[in-house]
């Protein structure tokens, strides 16, 4: 599929590179925002990547509709390479217990132990590919194929803040309380959305990477107690 060009109002259009989840789309899709922001149009307010596809907002008494679309264009046509924009991430994670209640199932389910599930999590390195769902909420990916299950038969009325899951291909982390249908493996003491940084309020963003470092109850506590006092600031997390 070519990418096209859909509009939304008369304040946004879409540069739409695909019509499925796959990595290559994703990749496609970082480098046309990063060739975007090369670009330095004023008057767009925010550009929103997705799986598949870019959206831009923009005021139109201040930048016309053809200039959007001709950089999006042109942008569509940008190299897949090593983003700019990008950050490494190393995230620590308590597992299991009352952390993450679906532990146990979830090595059941895939007829591995806890602690393969936990050493699959924490391997390599997985791929921010958007923000959604709730302000901050990370859609990683991918998982290994024999870790990939469906989300819960009965969601939960309430996940625990902080809490690391997965469903399908993905893990996420949910940055508030929240229902949610996704198996709990564990949970941070990272503050994914923090409205005190005005620049900056989500601490991932689509392009980031993460790797995950499992902790103890102790030090999972630690820092817990250093963000919770400010003494741990988000610099902490960079690899």
């Amino acid at each position: 599929m070519n990418p096209r060009i859909l509009a939304l109002g008369d304040g946004a259009l879409t540069l739409e590179f695909g019509d499925r989840i796959d990595p290559a789309l994703n990749a496609r899709v970082m480098a046309a925002r990063d060739a975007l922001a090369a670009m330095k149009l004023d008057g767009i307010s925010d550009v929103v990547p997705t799986w598949r596809s870019l959206t831009v907002h923009f005021d139109p008494l201040r930048l016309d509709r053809d200039t959007v679309t001709q950089g999006l264009l042109e942008a569509a046509q940008a190299t897949v390479q090593k983003s700019a924009l990008a950050t490494r991430w190393l995230i620590p994670v308590v597992f299991g217990d009352e952390f993450g209640p679906d532990l146990a199932e979830v090595a059941l389910a895939t007829g591995r132990s806890e602690a393969a599930v936990i050493d699959a999590l924490c391997a390599g390195e997985l791929r921010v590919f958007l923000i959604g769902f709730q302000p901050g909420f990370p859609y990683l990916g991918e998982l290994p194929e024999w870790l990939q299950l469906p989300r819960l038969a009965t969601p939960r009325a309430a996940v625990p803040a902080n809490s690391l899951a997965i469903a399908g291909a993905q893990a996420a982390i949910y940055p508030w309380t929240s229902p949610g249908g996704w198996h709990l493996l564990g949970r941070t003491p990272v503050r994914l959305f923090d409205l005190g940084d005005a620049a900056r309020p989500a601490l991932l963003a689509p392009g980031d990477t993460v790797r995950f470092r499992p902790v103890g109850r102790d030090e999972f506590a630690r820092l817990a107690a250093g963000v919770e006092a400010g003494t741990i600031g988000r610099r902490a997390w960079q690899a």
